[in-house]
């Protein structure tokens, strides 16, 4: 397997969280990781299509849903399609994302915005529309991995200990945009001054310090972990550091009693193009959330690792950042 579009991230301890935003990102606490390799960007919508046409691969917003799943929906709203951004035409309140998001039947990978749109012209842009098992198909398929969260974030700082984003810790500096973001008031007013409204090509913003692109922003990322509320407390002593750490079991006390609270979460990472700080500060490395594994929408989707042990390590020295 070439390496051509990876990008080597070597091993080392860090500080995974932040204490100073959101408190699912708390407590802060060291974690180890083995190097790793890791996408370059994004899985694109160009790449995506190779998989589906040498497997003919149905995503789950292709697919009906269950209606054993989903116990007391009618089963006749029970269409294929996906969550679709759908900004409003004034401010509205921030409680309820249903004032932006509308699930449109038909929507899926091959038709972002639902029937009639196309990704002709967005080949260089991310895969959306794709569900956890989605991204976990395309893994297997191109000998792969999800990352884990840990390996996520710290592939995402760049080696920067501490740093608020994954360039460092002022948002523009020197005025320049680093990364698809949201500017103006969410989720009404989108000024666009980073050039792009929706989803932008992989690679049109800088690197981080491992050769990373959009491990801020553009998309939302998902990770192999569960999702619990907050982390786990640091170790007691060195001696203790947890090592490419893995969350097989969810801490329930995430449940809301929403209908989809049953649903098991995963943690997805990064931020995407509709993160605001009106609303949501998450374009950074320690931001995360759990979303639910059947939900695919418009700016979520998702890179892979090939951990060294599958494949030998170049001649780099090993950092430790944090």
């Amino acid at each position: 397997m070439s390496t051509h579009d990876l990008r080597w991230v070597p091993g080392g301890t860090f500080a995974m969280g932040s204490a100073d935003f959101y408190p699912e990102e708390r407590p802060v606490h060291r974690v180890a990781v083995d190097g790793f390799w890791m996408d370059r960007h994004p899985v694109t919508a160009t790449a995506f299509a190779r998989f589906v046409a040498d497997t003919g691969y149905l995503t789950v917003a292709e697919r009906r849903p269950d209606p054993a799943a989903y116990p007391g929906v009618d089963p006749a709203v029970l269409v294929a399609g996906s969550l679709v951004f759908t900004p409003p035409a004034r401010p509205v309140p921030l409680r309820d994302p249903r004032a932006w998001w509308t699930y449109v039947p038909g929507a899926s990978w091959r038709h972002p915005e639902g029937p009639g749109s196309t990704v002709d012209g967005r080949g260089d842009h991310p895969v959306v529309h794709v569900a956890h098992e989605d991204a976990e198909a395309y893994a297997r398929w191109a000998g792969k991995d999800l990352p884990t969260e840990a390996e996520w974030e710290f592939a995402a700082r760049g080696g920067l200990a501490g740093a608020v984003y994954t360039w460092g810790d002022e948002f523009a500096p020197g005025g320049r945009l680093m990364a698809n973001t949201w500017q103006g008031e969410f989720p009404w007013e989108d000024l666009g001054t980073d050039g792009y409204k929706r989803t932008s090509p992989v690679g049109a913003f800088p690197p981080n310090g491992y050769g990373l692109h959009d491990t801020a922003g553009n998309v939302w990322e998902w990770t192999s972990d569960l999702y619990a509320p907050r982390h786990s407390g640091d170790a007691p002593s060195a001696c203790c550091i947890p090592r490419n750490p893995r969350v097989h079991t969810a801490d329930q006390t995430w449940t809301t009693g929403l209908p989809d609270a049953a649903v098991a979460r995963r943690v997805v990472k990064g931020g995407s193009h509709l993160c605001a700080p009106n609303y949501c500060l998450r374009y950074r490395p320690a931001a995360r959330q759990g979303e639910p594994v059947d939900t695919s929408t418009g700016h979520l989707g998702f890179r892979c690792v090939l951990r060294s042990s599958e494949r030998t390590a170049p001649d780099v020295p090993v950092t430790v950042s944090g």
